[in-house]
């Protein structure tokens, strides 16, 4: 199932939320770390705090297992929308973009 998520930042975990996502800690994560990474890759910033993505979950409960395992240490008030297909209808800032600018250090190799 397709969904469209909407979900709002937890302040002060962004950073934690970053390293997380690009250290292999999520990425190794079975079964379902590297859809988050590349959710997370995708999603778009629609305000100062609020995320919003296109996530394909199996689940009868949509992301059960993606919210018990991350989503919800990072994010909170999560919403899912089940959807057919992937719409051009999100408008915003690159979430990976805002991470990166915001967290990478050079001094790192993630």
């Amino acid at each position: 199932m397709l969904y469209k998520v909407k979900a709002k930042m937890r302040e002060g975990k962004m950073e934690a939320f970053f390293t997380a996502l690009t250290d292999g800690s999520i990425a190794n994560q079975e079964p379902d770390g590297p859809t988050i990474v590349n959710a997370m890759q995708k999603a778009l910033m629609i305000d100062d705090e609020t995320l919003s993505w296109y996530e394909v979950c199996h689940c009868a409960t949509p992301l059960a297992h993606e919210r018990k395992t991350v989503y919800d240490t990072y994010l909170y008030g999560i919403t899912t929308t089940l959807v057919y297909k992937v719409q051009a209808d999100i408008v915003g800032k690159s979430f990976w973009d805002f991470l990166e600018s915001t967290y990478y250090d050079e001094t790192y190799s993630y």
